[in-house]
């Protein structure tokens, strides 16, 4: 199976980062040299390991004990690769949990049973938990794992795991979220994280895998559908910029030394002998060449980096796009793709100033920059009782529906279709903060 790329996400201080540093340790993923880095001695001379401190790199987080960027980690067991996002659970770093979560195959989100009234059986999640699982929900990570932390810090573990598990699946149903697994764990003492260690089989209740065995088995994200070619130029290289140098690869041979129009194949199949359509121009050409990102001649398919050589010379800039072409003569018009100025979105608001309609804000649509105004605030959703609430703006790490008008049309789908082309953020024009996170209904 292929590498599984997933992260770590819920409430502040609920264990992620010690969790992956379980994780890492007890794979042996951990260089000596950086673990005697983490290691301290408490009052009794008995060396400890800080587990979260091999993850936790930036001053700020050493010193708060908490974490503020996405830090990537890859480990490995003996059946599967990994790379891990560990992101953070404070509210005001929401912006950053969405940044890791958007390109995740799973989330393992903790759940601290510390911080919940485990004792009652209707018990109430965090409004971080509830946050995190919709984000990822709306973000379509494929597959979600709840993994109820710090057990062993508790009296009665098997009867705070059955209240907890119990409040998730119904949180779950109403929220319409699929969850993989529900399990318990302990990451301060590895309890069934990478092994049980002493833990018999039913500890908790419990009588699945451990979550490293979950994640061993978890799919990877599906290859998009069968789709009409979407291409973002991302870079422009110029004839002569990329001769073969000293232990290079061969280049393949350019032809009349046109331009190379590189970027990542956002939905479809490009390969020699295709007609396309540039974006916003309306002109067409056939493609003479694609490069693999290796520089050899080779048919690119959806998620993977090209070079595309036209046969023709056109005004291609960064930002344009190359689409199927579509019988139409009309400009701006492709077969899968029409370009539209006014859009319906599902929006997650993540600047600490509140949205308002009618402000201007710069819209990023995979490289193209274009005004974006905000017409309207539909609705916002209530992450306690899920329901759709009237409102007039969306405060910080809000999520609503909203419409938005565009200075200039985009070639965009649902983001339910693709990934690439249904989503947008929203850029503050004066601050230049990431404000928003915007998936196209």
């Amino acid at each position: 199976m292929d590498a599984l790329r997933f992260i770590t996400c819920g409430s502040v201080d609920d264990g992620k980062s010690t969790l992956i540093g379980r994780l890492l340790l007890d794979s042996k993923a951990v260089l000596q040299d950086h673990l005697a880095g983490v290691t301290y001695s408490n009052a009794g001379a008995v060396e400890q390991i800080d587990l979260a401190r091999l993850t936790d790199g930036l001053i700020a987080e050493r010193e708060q004990g908490i974490t503020i960027d996405v830090a990537y980690r890859y480990f490995s067991s003996e059946r599967r690769k990994f790379i891990i996002g560990d992101a953070p659970g404070h509210e005001q770093y929401t912006r950053n949990m969405v940044t890791a979560a958007s390109s995740a195959d799973a989330a393992v989100l903790l759940v601290d049973t510390t911080k919940l009234d485990w004792q009652r059986p209707d018990l109430t999640l965090l409004a971080q938990t509830r946050r995190h699982a919709l984000l990822c929900h709306l973000l379509r990570v494929p597959s979600l794992v709840f993994a109820v932390n710090k057990l062993d810090a508790v009296a009665d573990a098997a009867l705070a795991f059955a209240h907890i598990r119990a409040a998730l699946q119904r949180f779950a149903e109403q929220a319409g979220l699929a969850v993989h697994a529900v399990l318990p764990i302990s990451a301060l003492k590895g309890w069934n994280v990478v092994d049980r260690g002493h833990l018999h089989e039913g500890w908790c209740g419990y009588h699945g895998p451990t979550l490293l065995e979950v994640l061993e088995q978890l799919p990877n994200t599906a290859p998009p559908p069968e789709a009409a070619l979407a291409f973002p130029v991302q870079w422009v290289e110029k004839p002569g910029a990329a001769d073969v140098g000293a232990g290079e690869l061969p280049v393949a041979s350019s032809p009349s030394g046109r331009r190379v129009f590189w970027g990542r194949v956002a939905a479809g199949r490009i390969q020699a002998g295709d007609e396309v359509q540039i974006f916003p121009s309306g002109q067409r050409a056939r493609v003479a060449q694609v490069l693999n990102r290796c520089r050899q001649p080779q048919a690119v398919a959806a998620g993977h980096s090209a070079g595309v050589l036209l046969e023709r010379e056109l005004d291609v800039s960064r930002g344009d796009w190359l689409l199927a072409s579509a019988p139409s003569t009309a400009p701006n018009e492709a077969t899968a793709y029409p370009a539209r100025q006014h859009l319906s979105a599902t929006l997650a608001w993540l600047d600490d100033e509140p949205l308002q309609a009618g402000r201007l804000y710069w819209a990023l649509h995979q490289h193209r920059w274009v005004k974006a105004k905000v017409v309207r605030v539909l609705h916002r959703l209530d992450i306690h009782t899920l329901e759709q609430v009237q409102a007039e703006r969306l405060e910080a790490n809000a999520i609503g529906r909203v419409e938005l008008q565009l200075q200039a049309p985009l070639p965009s789908v649902a983001y339910a279709r693709s990934r690439a082309l249904g989503a947008l953020i929203l850029v503050d024009s004066a601050s230049h903060r990431t404000a928003a996170a915007v998936l196209l209904d």
